[in-house]
Parts: C-alpha cells; sequence; structure tokens
C-alpha cells in the first residue's frame, strides 16, 4: 500500500505561482511506476496535468506546457513529487490531486488551487 499526503494549495491572483507537494509513503514505495498530479476544475472531468515516470520522464497536458513543472525525489522511506505552477490563470482554478500507480492507483485527497483577482 501507498499513503499520499498533498499540501500547497491555496488562492493566487493571476499570473501567480504555487507550489504543490505529495509525499508518497508505505510499503509499496518501491513498486510505484509513475506520480500525477491530476486536476478537476469546475464543470469539467478530472483531468491529467502532469505526470513524472520513476526513471524520471516527464509529460504534461497541452494547456500548462511551460507553465507547470513536475519533480520528483526520494528519501529512504518516502517519495517526494512537487508541482511548480507558474503563470497561473483562473481556468486553473480547480482541486489538484496526487496520483500514484502501482499494480493499482492511489489518490491523495486532493488540494484546493483558486487562482482569482
Amino acid at each position: 500500500q501507498v499513503q499520499l499526503v498533498e499540501s500547497g494549495g491555496g488562492l493566487v491572483q493571476p499570473g501567480g505561482s504555487l507550489r504543490l507537494s505529495c509525499v508518497a509513503s508505505g510499503e509499496g514505495l518501491l513498486a510505484i511506476n509513475t506520480m500525477s498530479w491530476y486536476r478537476q476544475t469546475p464543470g469539467k472531468e478530472r483531468e491529467l496535468a502532469a505526470v513524472i515516470t520513476s526513471g524520471g520522464n516527464t509529460n504534461y497536458t497541452e494547456s500548462v506546457k511551460g507553465r507547470f513543472t513536475i519533480s520528483s525525489s526520494r528519501e529512504n522511506d518516502r517519495k517526494t513529487v512537487i508541482l511548480q505552477m507558474n503563470g497561473l490563470k483562473p481556468e486553473d482554478t480547480g482541486v489538484y490531486y496526487c496520483n500514484a500507480a502501482l499494480w493499482k492507483l492511489y489518490w491523495g485527497q486532493g488540494t484546493q488551487v483558486t487562482v482569482s483577482s
């Protein structure tokens, strides 16, 4: 099993930045294939925003390319995935969920991001 704890959401003005953090821990840590950030914006289905593989390869949905950066680091008993979000727009508003893919998918509790003036 894997536990995911997210932090870093909040309210920011358009053009601002936020840094989301997701800490993964548990017995399944070594079995994690990919970690991702999904988001659910009002009126839309949950969508993949950014993903990073265990080998460090990254991919982004088109609307966040050039503005968001996903990265990861590993300590002995935990893995941290960061989503650095710059140039935020009102349409980035939503709940952001951390995801870890092993033999099943694990989800964090979600963190609210609000971009508004």
